[in-house]
């Protein structure tokens, strides 16, 4: 009997006790998992090794894209290599959340997502360039951000003849920009008097076809791998008929002189043959297609509007961009069929993100421009897309290109 008393005693203290102990231990516990979670970042590496990517025979540009209420960006409006213009969430652009909750989805294979830490260290001492417009810098930024999550002492650069980039000294790892929107040089020259009886003429933009700009003409020792493009400058907006191009070669104007159109195929032929005889045979080369613009109701500067709540639907992209339906963004397909027509046969591979970006009416600034007056100056922006954003879906496309790559050659 006083066996049992002492025995139901302590029982009684084991249990007033346990209580106690419970908070003790587990409260202290949840407190420490809590405060690491802060520290976290938006999304967290899976691996820091790369993985082989898909097979050659993997198309990555065809496919759809699918609802994911899971999906979160890798970065945020804080990255310090943003541009305001297209930071749409310190802009406080409408629908962020569901523009990028949508997850593009090959055909036949799946489209893994960039491990920073993983692809930086792959690309360990190595460099990356983009050259071209600024739907290049615009790659440019969604990558710089994203490589920056491995990274946060990274650091702004513009050495070699850069625009901007960075440098990510953990890994000695270089990605910089250099813009060339017509990848040729081409300057300025005021009307001359010979030209009095041209009427409105104002001046020429000369182009001199067979040598490059300066700002890329001499980077190709230092970049492993390089990303061109040209295409949204080559129209009668951004060169009307007062301020025409005229084109040159071997110093000599082109007789009879050529077109626009003309003039760029002629452009392409030439930055192509020096791109392929002047640079290393071991740099990897890539020339991403046309970024396709979204219109609706006029051009960017008829009050063109891009306020769509979700990406279009298959059948109705021919309506938007097949040039036989004369709509306002057809040239994108019809500059792509010039630029993959001169590819044919280079070792410069295409990046051809032209059809999954048709999909993404959703996805651009739109309105949301960070400055007051911005839309009644410049128009909606229905051209460059939102950060983060689609483009961070091109990133992983090129990084799961570029991995097995840099594996093989080492």
């Amino acid at each position: 009997m006083v066996l049992q008393c002492h025995v139901s005693r302590r029982s009684e203290m084991a249990s007033k006790l346990t209580p106690k102990l419970f908070s003790w231990l587990i409260l202290p516990t949840l407190l420490l998992i809590f405060l690491y979670s802060l520290s976290l970042p938006l999304y967290a590496p899976t691996s820091p090794k790369p993985k082989i990517p898909i097979s050659p025979s993997c198309n990555l540009f065809k496919g759809k894209w699918v609802s994911d209420p899971n999906r979160r960006p890798i970065y945020d409006e804080s990255c310090p290599f943003h541009r305001n213009a297209w930071n749409c969430l310190r802009n406080q652009r409408e629908n962020m959340g569901r523009i990028n909750s949508w997850k593009w989805m090959p055909d036949k294979c799946d489209l893994t997502r960039i491990d920073p830490v993983g692809f930086l260290g792959s690309m360990r001492n190595k460099n990356i360039g983009f050259v071209g417009d600024s739907l290049n810098e615009n790659f440019l930024i969604s990558f710089l951000c994203t490589l920056r999550v491995a990274d946060s002492s990274a650091k702004k650069w513009k050495r070699k003849g850069a625009w901007r980039g960075a440098y990510f000294p953990k890994f000695n790892v270089t990605v910089g920009y250099h813009r060339a929107v017509l990848l040729a040089k081409y300057e300025w020259q005021p009307k001359q008097l010979d030209d009095s009886n041209q009427d409105g003429l104002k001046g020429r933009y000369r182009v001199d076809v067979d040598i490059p700009a300066d700002d890329w003409a001499h980077i190709g020792a230092f970049y492993n791998v390089l990303v061109f493009n040209t295409g949204h400058w080559w129209g009668f907006d951004k060169f009307p008929k007062e301020t025409p191009l005229v084109f040159y070669k071997a110093g000599q104007l082109i007789q009879p002189p050529l077109e626009m159109f003309d003039g760029l195929k002629v452009v392409l032929e030439n930055m192509i043959a020096f791109i392929e005889k002047e640079l290393p045979e071991e740099t990897l080369k890539f020339w991403r297609l046309q970024s396709p613009r979204h219109f609706q109701g006029g051009d960017w500067n008829q009050n063109g509007s891009c306020t769509v709540d979700g990406p279009l639907d298959e059948l109705q992209l021919d309506l938007w961009f097949d040039p036989r339906y004369n709509g306002v963004n057809k040239e994108a397909r019809q500059l792509n069929h010039l630029i993959e027509e001169v590819l044919k046969g280079t070792t410069i591979r295409s990046l051809d993100l032209t059809h999954l970006s048709e999909f993404r009416a959703d996805a651009h600034p739109a309105i949301w421009l960070g400055k007051k007056d911005a839309v009644s100056v410049w128009g909606q922006d229905c051209m460059h897309w939102c950060l983060p954003g689609v483009p961070d879906t091109w990133v992983d496309i090129l990084a799961q290109l570029i991995t097995p790559h840099i594996l093989e050659t080492g």
